[in-house]
This record gives structure tokens, C-alpha cells and sequence, in this order.
């Protein structure tokens, strides 16, 4: 009973974490564009070389805060800032849900970089999704160095707190309103 118990309290978060940021106050946006710009920093504060990426990319997006929690079923919200030849284009929601052994909750920042037009096209139409074959590079000084984009798409994270146990599948879901 116990554990049915923790999984409604977090279904409930999650379909209250998920609701539409398109009918979202402009105060609300501004919050997560400036929240964006400072993941931004501390991405390239933490690994120098990730400037370069934000840079030379055709567009990235930058989900500033994250939240993650499971316990059997798991699930993620956040909201983000998508920029396209570094300037901002939308706004951008990101949801997930998996299956497997899992506990706990945590926090993170996640930057999705578009190698060219038509992968960020693919993110502009919210028909880009990523499945359980997708990993994504934890950032950390150096890690950038050496990474490759795989099918024009490059993912990074960064722990901002908690814990989570997890050996568990499933997908992030994207998706996208222009300004």
C-alpha cells in the first residue's frame, strides 16, 4: 500500500510538473530564459571547451532545471530556452517516462546541441524524441574535447542535486513554441 501510495503522489507531481508552459505569464519566461543563460555559463564554466559547441552549433536548447523522480515508474519535467544561431527562438518542454529499477529523485541541467538545420527543424515541428539508445555526456572539465554528434544531435548533463538509483529504460519527449 505503501508503495502504491509514493507512486500516485508522483504521478501527481508529474502531471502538475507537465502542464503547458505555453499559457505561461512572460515573467515565468523570463525566469527560465535567465535561468537558461546562467546553465549556460556554468556548462561553459565547468567544461571551457563546451563554448565552442554553443557557438558553432546550429541551435541548441538549454533545459535549466530538470526534476527526475521513480520508484518503479519514473518520470521527468522541465521547461527550456531554444536558441537557433544563438538567438532565442521558443520555448521548449521536455517530459519523460521509464520503466525498471528505480528510486529516488534528483535534479539537472540538460543542453541539446543541433549539429544543422534539419535536426533542429525535426525539434521546431516537436516530432524529435529520444529513446533509450540516446546517452548523454555528464559535463565535466574535458568531457567536450572528444565527443561526436550522433545523427546531428549532441546531449549533455549536469547534477544539480539528489539521488536516483536507476537500470531502467524509457524516453524524453520534446516539445516546442515559438515566441
Amino acid at each position: 500500500m505503501k508503495k502504491l501510495n509514493i507512486i500516485w503522489v508522483m504521478v501527481m507531481a508529474f502531471v502538475i510538473n507537465i502542464t503547458s508552459i505555453f499559457g505561461q505569464s512572460e515573467s515565468k519566461k523570463n525566469k527560465i530564459i535567465a535561468d537558461s543563460n546562467a546553465a549556460k555559463a556554468e556548462f561553459i564554466e565547468k567544461d571551457p571547451l563546451m563554448k565552442g559547441l554553443f557557438e558553432k552549433a546550429h541551435g541548441f536548447v538549454i533545459f535549466p532545471n530538470v526534476g527526475k523522480g521513480g520508484f518503479g515508474i519514473g518520470a521527468a519535467a522541465g521547461n527550456g530556452a531554444v536558441y537557433e544561431h544563438n538567438k532565442l527562438r521558443g520555448m521548449a518542454k521536455l517530459s519523460q517516462l521509464s520503466i525498471g529499477f528505480q528510486a529516488g529523485a534528483q535534479a539537472y541541467r540538460e543542453v541539446i546541441f543541433f549539429e544543422s538545420k534539419r535536426e533542429m527543424e525535426r525539434f521546431k515541428d516537436s516530432r524529435f524524441e529520444f529513446s533509450a539508445q540516446v546517452s548523454a555526456v555528464a559535463a565535466t572539465e574535458g568531457a567536450s574535447a572528444n565527443v561526436k554528434y550522433t545523427n546531428g544531435v549532441l546531449v549533455f548533463t549536469m547534477q544539480k542535486g539528489g539521488l536516483m538509483y536507476e537500470a531502467s529504460i524509457g524516453g524524453q519527449k520534446f516539445k516546442f513554441n515559438k515566441l
